[in-house]
């Protein structure tokens, strides 16, 4: 672990306008399409969460890929969306060989969101061992995906820095294989060190956000508040992350941007809401206005 850590930079509304999104000029094909892979018969809200986010973020096409028993469901959920069904286990998560099933997909698509609500860590890591080889990026690997880079952080040098990583806390602890403790003791210089091994982008979410990148560069987030410690809040995030990835952004843009999004939508739904007891799935309806917020 890392003992001293650069001066980060504080993402603040006026860091981010020096640091426009692309704009892109045209129909849904010129804001890229996003591939959202995860799910499982338990947790098919992660994906409807994350697959809303990206869109709100701005892009164009939106494809999900879940387990097959759930597929009609996400199909009904989100009907600006390819679905495609993918083999599962006996216990409801998708199974390794699905790869076979989602490659083309995944190979086309202009970003890719692996990772929200799946299940089996076994059958996880065997499905990043077959896909990650074939794509060539933006990837962002969210949840329980980042089991790929816990059991081998080179199973994404390959793609040369166009990936993005959102642990929390406990995801971190796991990928670095330390305890939780040191990760609390130095959440920045922990988030540095994945990014190191990983050579990509780590946005390391929590009271404060941590971006990092393969470069050493080092930026904190502080927008947001209590209310978005709740069930599915990171899967919102990884979302917008991958919407962000598909419109065009650079992977520490986007992971920037989307700390900063997710925050201040947090902070809107605190304000119309209150400070407590709004619910993840009305993040990705504000990301538009925190968007506009910035941009305009």
């Amino acid at each position: 672990m890392p003992r001293s850590t650069p001066d980060p930079t504080l993402v603040t509304p006026q860091v981010l306008r020096g640091w426009r999104l692309p704009e892109p000029s045209g129909g849904k094909n010129a804001r890229g399409s996003i591939l959202v892979i995860g799910g499982s018969a338990e947790t098919l809200g992660a994906v409807l969460l994350a697959a809303e986010a990206a869109m709100r973020a701005g892009a164009g096409k939106l494809q999900v890929a879940t387990v097959a028993s759930r597929a009609a469901l996400a199909a009904a959920a989100l009907p600006e969306a390819l679905v495609r069904a993918l083999p599962e286990t006996d216990g409801g998560a998708i199974r390794a060989d699905a790869v076979d099933v989602v490659r083309d997909l995944a190979e086309n698509a202009d970003a890719v969101l692996i990772g929200p609500g799946m299940a089996d860590t076994e059958e996880t890591q065997a499905f990043g061992a077959r896909l990650l080889p074939c794509l060539r990026g933006p990837v962002a690997l969210d949840a329980l995906a980042l089991s790929c880079v816990t059991a081998d952080a080179a199973c994404l040098h390959h793609l040369e820095g166009r990936v993005v990583l959102t642990p929390n806390p406990t995801e971190l602890a796991y990928a670095l294989h330390v305890e939780e403790g040191e990760i609390e003791s130095d959440p920045a210089g922990a988030a540095l060190e994945l990014a190191g091994r990983a050579r990509g982008v780590v946005g390391l979410g929590g009271a404060t956000s941590w971006i990092a990148g393969p470069d050493g560069r080092l930026w904190q987030d502080e927008s947001g508040t209590a209310g978005l410690g709740v069930s599915g809040s990171g899967d919102a995030r990884a979302g917008i992350t991958g919407g962000l990835l598909a419109r065009g952004a650079d992977p520490a843009q986007a992971a920037v941007w989307a700390a900063f999004l997710h925050g201040r939508a947090g902070e809107r739904l605190a304000s119309s809401v209150g400070p407590l007891g709004f619910l993840a799935r009305e993040l990705p309806g504000e990301v538009p206005a925190a968007l506009a917020e910035i941009t305009s």
